[in-house]
């Protein structure tokens, strides 16, 4: 199926509205917008829109992109010394939190995760930061998923699992990161679907709205998605786990799940 110009372009701004929402609402002007923009349309073009999956050229990215040679150049020097500095605390949170509800080392005899020691013991909070987080200090994990409620001091100084995800509370650089990739992936999804060949299986792309849904219905809605939504996804991530690789794997894996967002308008 082709696509004329304009049909991409007033597709592409509504796409774009989001985005830019989040830039001005972090004061971001327009020169600045502009210039990631030329990078990342660049850094596609780079890695993506090679001749039998090389890398491409110069030459081919200033055609695709309509940008000189020199500016070509001047971009990817400027993707190469900006590299993104990958904030890894929300993955790291996120392992740990999963490991204690999906490993039997931290589950109770009904599968529930247990109360932990902080430490000083084989199976307590420290022993799985260690497995699930290494890189992060036990102290630091320890005080930032209580700041988010994510687990809970008990009197007697054990610490309980109160949720199984993290998410920060307040916007701050881990939140805006995680909302870039949620973007990223929903856009991906949409981006391999229009242009897939037709031998390929369409990735899983679903919406269920209603126009006609009265305000009043929004607390029901939010108590709903909190009881199905997230009954739903743990069980994604159950699937997901159980067919984790190895870590001795030779296998590199590949990155497999699902995202699930509120629509309101």
């Amino acid at each position: 199926m082709e696509f004329s110009k304009q049909e991409i372009l007033s597709a592409f701004r509504r796409l774009f509205r989001p985005i830019a929402k989040i830039l001005l609402f972090a004061g971001i002007p327009w020169k600045d917008v502009a210039e990631i923009g030329k990078a990342t349309y660049v850094d596609v073009a780079s890695a993506e829109f090679g001749i039998r999956g090389r890398p491409t050229n110069a030459t081919r990215v200033a055609i695709l992109t309509g940008f000189s040679r020199k500016e070509v150049a001047r971009l990817r020097s400027l993707l190469v010394a900006e590299e993104d500095q990958e904030i890894d605390s929300m993955n790291h949170a996120t392992r740990v939190l999963t490991g204690w509800h999906t490993d039997n080392a931290y589950l109770d005899d009904a599968g529930k995760p247990l109360a932990l020691p902080v430490d000083n013991d084989e199976h307590s909070f420290a022993d799985l930061c260690k497995r699930y987080a290494s890189d992060v200090h036990v102290s630091t994990m320890l005080k930032e998923l209580k700041h988010v409620g994510a687990i809970e001091e008990m009197s007697d100084g054990r610490v309980t699992a109160k949720k199984r995800y993290y998410m920060p509370l307040q916007p701050d650089p881990v939140r805006l990161q995680s909302s870039g990739s949620v973007l990223e992936d929903l856009g991906e999804t949409v981006a391999y679907n229009l242009y897939r060949n037709e031998t390929d299986l369409p990735r899983f792309e679903r919406r269920a709205t209603n126009t006609r849904v009265p305000k009043s219905a929004v607390p029901e809605f939010q108590a709903f998605l909190e009881k199905e939504g997230q009954a739903f996804l743990e069980r994604v991530d159950e699937w997901l786990t159980e067919r984790e690789l190895d870590e001795a794997s030779s296998d590199p894996g590949i990155r497999l799940g699902l995202g699930a967002y509120w629509i309101q308008q």
